[in-house]
Parts: C-alpha cells; structure tokens; sequence
C-alpha cells in the first residue's frame, strides 16, 4: 500500500490535534460552567440560612424585650403606688392599707382593702398597657421643668416577678407612657377615694409651694 506523503500526515495530525482540542475546550467549558453553577447554587443557600438565622436572632430580641402577662390574674398578684410630692401618698394592696398625704400634720393611714373584682379591674388595665415592659419616661426634647413637682412609683408582683416604674411629675410635657401611668394610678386613686375607709381620714392642710 502506498503510504500517503509526509505532508498530509502532518496535515491529517494538526487537524486531529485541533479536532481533540476543540472536544477538550468544549468539555473544559462545560465543567467549568458546572462548577460556577454549583457555587451559584450553594451561595443561595448559604444566603437563604444566613437570612433565617438573622430573622431568628431578630425574633429572640424582640422576644427579650417584650414581656407578656399573663391572661388571668395570677394569685400572687399585688401592687403599691407611692405618689405626689415627696410620694407622701400611698395605696399598698400587699399591706391593705392607703396612707394619705396631710401636709401641715403630716400623713394617715387606715386598713383598706380592695375586692376581688377590683383587682382584676386593675389587673386587666395593667394588661392594656403591658406594664410589665420597659418604658420611656423621660422626654425628648425636654423643654422646660416645673416645681413642685410629685412622683409616682410602683412596684408590682405577678408570677413571683418584680416590676417596679418611677414616674417623675418634674417634666412640663410627660411622655406618652408616663400618661398612660398617671391615667392608671388615678383609675386606681378614683376606687380608693370612693371607700368609706379613706372618706373618715382627716383633710389636708395646707399646701406646696
């Protein structure tokens, strides 16, 4: 058999070599394009659990921040409120007692104690503004201050926890939480003046300059 000349076999391997180059580029194309796709698919997964991780975190803050009640009135539940100037006021349901601010002689104190239905009358309105939360009590801007000026403090048990509020009457313009407050301690201050108890202690004399 005749042997094709040198040159053509030259040729006929040059084409072959670009041929099997051609198949390698081709294949080497199409792995790389898999590879990129896979890492395209693993960044959105990654990305899909940083995300609910971050909304994880963001619920367990919120969570931390917010303290619910609970629906019922717990047995435990009880609650005083010293208030007005120098919190001479008193209405203490852990003692049953209600100590009233004088003035010129001083302050008085009697046995009052508040009904079943009273209390969670008090207990549903502290449900309403969720006073076992933290609160803002200091205004901003804060324009201008007043003298004399009361306070309110409460301490408050339910479910074996402590929660305690101090509500300076010292700011001209309160802060809405601060309202929502005072509004309670007056809702509460309203009962207590309508008792027979509180009605026989005597009148105040005097006043604060």
């Amino acid at each position: 058999m005749n042997k094709l000349p040198r040159f053509i076999e030259t040729k006929t391997s040059k084409f072959c070599l670009i041929i099997k180059g051609g198949v390698i580029l081709k294949n080497l194309s199409l792995i790389l394009s898999l590879i990129f796709l896979s890492i395209g698919l693993l960044g959105c997964q990654q990305s899909g659990k940083e995300e609910d991780l971050n909304n994880e975190i963001s619920k367990n803050v919120n969570s931390s921040n917010t303290q619910n009640m609970p629906k019922d009135m717990p047995s435990d539940f009880d609650f005083s409120i010293q208030f007005g100037v120098q919190k001479k006021n008193e209405i203490n349901t852990f003692e049953g007692t209600v100590t009233k601010d004088l003035i010129a002689d001083g302050s008085a104190t009697t046995e009052l104690i508040l009904t079943e239905e009273e209390m969670k009358d008090i207990y549903e309105k502290m449900q309403n503004i969720n006073i076992a939360e933290t609160k803002e009590y200091t205004p901003e801007p804060i324009n201008c201050f007043q003298e004399p000026h009361g306070e309110d403090e409460w301490k408050i048990i339910i479910n074996g926890e402590t929660i305690t509020h101090l509500i300076s009457g010292k700011y001209c313009e309160p802060t809405s939480d601060a309202k929502q407050l005072i509004e309670l301690r007056n809702y509460v201050f309203h009962i207590i003046k309508s008792k027979d108890e509180y009605k026989s202690l005597p009148e105040s004399k005097g006043g604060y300059d």
